[in-house]
């Protein structure tokens, strides 16, 4: 299977913050098409990360963590992939639910972000 170059997903109210949990931060599906867009995780440590640097249109600079909360496996509960820190990124750009939110990922690894409000 080919890596994915983009992913889009319309923004629920879970990802956005806006249910009242302390931090927005977009849930992935576990689907190997949608996590091929990321870096590879490794599922032998407790909640591996990876930071990655997206570039939006006006050339601003947000750093995203993608986090495999697998403590499930650890003697917790979760078991979810989430894309987080991105707080700033909707506040800065007034995202809500029901907004789309593209990530792009070029030829060279480079990750730009784009929203769609509705």
């Amino acid at each position: 299977m080919s890596r994915a170059d983009s992913i889009s997903k319309v923004l629920s109210m879970n990802d956005t913050g806006e249910n009242g949990s302390h931090q927005a931060g977009m849930h992935i599906p576990k689907n190997d098409k949608i996590l091929s867009f990321f870096p590879a995780l490794t599922k032998d440590e407790k909640n591996p990360r990876n930071s990655l640097t997206f570039t939006d249109s006006f050339k601003d600079k947000w750093i995203f963590n993608f986090i495999y909360y697998n403590n499930r496996f650890f003697g917790g509960t979760r078991n979810e992939y989430r894309l987080t820190g991105m707080t700033k990124f909707f506040k800065a750009h007034n995202l809500k639910a029901g907004d789309t939110l593209t990530l792009h990922r070029d030829i060279y690894g480079f990750y730009t972000v784009e929203y769609e409000q509705n």
